[in-house]
């Protein structure tokens, strides 16, 4: 249980727009969750942070935060707990360093990733395999918001326990109380 009581309902009234959307499904919706609004309001960002510190496992060597969405997240965590951040990108960029993860080496290194919010946990699953490649270690995904349907684990496939701070029962919550 988060000890933000008004969290939910503040990323909500954010986050959640009325209008017309195509889904990336491709799919028209008459609402759209805009996790980006929240990402990008200071003070918002370091609420949702502050609730991820105390779900972050001990041991973690460091946080790796996915592309896009979990960079910023991830910055202000790295502060809040002096715990090195990682980048990690959808791919390996094709020049330079040619690295899948920008920081620190992975290699031997408990990585605890941090992701905005997880559906399907496809990017999540993804970067996960691709840093176990590397070497890292990574059992746990910490993130904002879990959209995926209740009673479902989306990363158990990949042993990976998924925790959240917000799921999307808690901002239903907030539109039907």
């Amino acid at each position: 249980m988060i000890s933000d009581s008004t969290l939910a309902r503040d990323v909500d009234a954010a986050c959640r727009l009325t209008g017309t959307f195509t889904l990336r499904s491709g799919q028209a919706a008459s609402e759209y969750f805009d996790k980006y609004l929240f990402e990008t309001d200071p003070a918002l960002l370091a609420r949702v942070a502050r609730q991820m510190v105390p779900l972050i496992p001990p041991g973690a060597d460091l946080l790796g935060g996915l592309e896009l969405g979990g960079v910023p997240i991830v910055t202000v965590l790295s502060g809040l707990t002096g715990t090195g951040a990682l980048f990690v990108r959808k791919q390996a960029k094709e020049y330079g360093t040619a690295k899948l993860a920008e920081g620190p080496p992975v290699d031997g290194r408990r990585v605890v990733l941090i992701e905005d919010v997880i559906t399907t946990g496809g990017a999540v699953r993804d970067a996960t395999l691709a840093l176990r490649s590397a070497g890292a270690l990574v059992d746990t995904v910490v993130c904002a918001i879990d959209r995926s349907p209740v009673g479902t684990a989306p990363l158990a496939d990949v042993g990976l326990e998924v925790r959240a701070v917000l799921t999307k029962a808690d901002l239903d919550a907030e539109r039907h109380p």
